[in-house]
């Protein structure tokens, strides 16, 4: 995926709803039907996958990773990301 891919949808306020799936053996970022299924190889321990989700899409988006907040799912692999 190129650098700021979908950066059309970078629009200030706007939530992301993302599916994540970590210890994935290959790092991919689609958008499918409104949702971003976001594969990281970075392990779900110590909010270590989440900083790689979130790293993965500012990427996609074309970003900074500190413009994207975590709404909710901290813990979960469904998560919400408002950029800021």
């Amino acid at each position: 995926m190129k650098k700021g891919e979908y950066a059309a949808l970078a629009v200030p306020g706007a939530e992301f709803v993302v599916k994540a799936t970590p210890r994935a053996r290959v790092s991919s970022c689609v958008l499918e039907g409104g949702v971003w299924r976001i594969a990281v190889n970075a392990p779900p321990e110590e909010g270590r996958a989440t900083a790689a989700v979130a790293e993965a899409l500012a990427h996609a988006l074309g970003v900074a990773k500190g413009r994207l907040v975590l709404v909710r799912g901290a813990a979960s692999r469904d998560k919400r990301f408002r950029l800021d």
